[in-house]
């Protein structure tokens, strides 16, 4: 584990390879678990306050499931998550022709409805945060539905930081990026007079 500020970050990110392989796994983190997606707490306003213009995109089940539940839950953990669809999908879940897991939420930004593109735990997928006391801990999850993108990320050789690049610098700032980047040369020319 490597610490950057505030950031305790696992070393599983520098790692690990990963690439996600959506034609192979359908989407599935979005339809398995036990939970819906972690929110921010910030994140739960921005989706009220963007329902409207992300309704069109989602599915009926998913509509009842938020009318019921509004746009968040509280999980056994007691952190806010998504609402889910009969104990099974993120409520915000809809699939395209090829029966592929698409998020309502990122649908709608892509066609210009909002500027929010969907809750960061989604977007920074599979690394997890965990808020301590004083440090946020990065960590690599680790799920068997992700086998296909593991084997992709293998193929080109991507680690988990680097396919992450976008939505660690939406979460941390470019600088911090930059900071996972020395820490990876750094590693690496480590691993290299050590092998």
């Amino acid at each position: 584990m490597i610490q950057i500020d505030y950031v305790l970050v696992s070393d599983d990110l520098f790692s690990e390879r990963f690439l996600c392989d959506l034609a192979a796994c359908k989407g599935a983190c979005c339809v398995e678990g036990e939970s819906g997606a972690p929110l921010e707490v910030d994140e739960i306003g921005i989706l009220e306050d963007n329902l409207e213009e992300i309704r069109p995109f989602m599915r009926p089940e998913g509509i009842e499931a938020v009318e019921k539940n509004g746009v968040f839950t509280v999980d056994d953990d007691g952190d806010f998550v998504t609402p889910l669809v009969d104990g099974r999908e993120c409520a915000f879940v809809h699939f395209d022709k090829a029966g592929i897991a698409k998020c309502a939420v990122e649908t709608a930004y892509r066609a210009g409805k909002t500027d929010f593109l969907k809750p960061i735990s989604c977007h920074l997928y599979p690394i997890r945060i965990t808020e301590l006391k004083d440090f946020s801990a990065l960590n690599y999850h680790h799920w068997p539905i992700c086998d296909p993108a593991r084997s992709c990320g293998a193929k080109v050789d991507l680690k988990v930081f680097k396919f992450l690049r976008e939505p660690l610098i939406r979460k941390f700032g470019e600088d911090f990026f930059a900071q996972l980047e020395a820490a990876d040369a750094h590693l690496s020319k480590q691993d290299a007079t050590e092998g």
